[in-house]
């Protein structure tokens, strides 16, 4: 890493930190920063191709890092990666559960199997990789999970029901597992992001009133901007840091202002 970018958090060099859905957005721009703190990124994704561009990234500025191709919604697979993460860069100490995917479509419109998909992705995923990777974290004594939840999950969301429903699961099980795991020394947050400028916002601003829409979003937020993926990095570094060590069961909304709410 250049000098410019060396760490700015206390606790975070040298640990080995797993970032899910890695390889592109908000998901890549947390793994950079993390790697600026001196963690060694561990990658699980399903882009083999951005991901290992991730990974010569991190290499290229000095640090390490490694990828595993997977599903985050089969389990099995999921262990499988945990356990070569583990052994090519060291025990994981910091978790972001970050991969999420959606398509905008109102709730009476949509099926099982689209229902099925985006909660294998967004809900069934990080149930699987936090069952692997909190185990260990508990069985040496410590460690950080900061789930990449949603305001969607919080307040909302039109076209987004499915996807809100998963999110919202996800506040509520960062908070439980926030109380279950705090005596072995295991600290999870959520970070909620507002509208940002990734795949899947683009994605419902496809067709002719798609200008439209985005115009409207940014009029709402009074910053009068999108988020982009590394106003996200940050916050993460900060929770999954030891400036944080008295921080755990929290739901932190990153929005532009959007949604002022206790």
């Amino acid at each position: 890493m250049t000098p410019e970018s060396g760490p700015r958090m206390r606790g975070l060099a040298g640990k080995v930190a797993v970032v899910t859905g890695a390889a592109n957005g908000i998901g890549r721009a947390i793994a950079l920063r993390l790697a600026e703190e001196r963690c060694a990124i561990g990658v699980l994704d399903l882009d083999a191709g951005n991901a290992q561009s991730l990974v010569a990234e991190v290499a290229a500025r000095g640090g390490r890092a490694a990828a595993e191709i997977v599903d985050v919604g089969d389990f099995a697979g999921v262990g499988r990666a945990v356990e070569a993460i583990e052994q090519g860069l060291g025990p994981i100490a910091v978790l972001v559960n970050n991969a999420g995917w959606d398509r905008a479509a109102n709730f009476l419109d949509t099926d099982p199997a689209f229902w099925d998909k985006v909660i294998r992705i967004n809900l069934h995923g990080p149930l699987n990789v936090t069952r692997h990777i909190a185990a260990r974290m508990a069985a040496r004594g410590g460690g950080t999970i900061v789930n990449i939840a949603s305001d969607a999950g919080r307040v909302g969301s039109s076209g987004e029901a499915v996807y809100s429903a998963c999110k919202g699961g996800m506040i509520a099980f960062a908070k439980t597992l926030a109380r279950e795991l705090v005596g072995r020394g295991i600290r999870v947050n959520t970070v909620c992001p507002g509208p940002t400028d990734t795949a899947i916002l683009r994605s419902f601003t496809e067709g002719p009133d798609g200008q439209k829409i985005l115009e409207g979003l940014k009029r709402a937020i009074p910053m009068k901007r999108l988020g982009e993926p590394a106003d996200y990095a940050g916050v993460v570094a900060f929770l999954a840091s030891e400036d944080a060590a008295y921080i755990t069961g929290q739901t932190i909304s990153v929005s532009g202002g959007l949604t002022m709410a206790g």
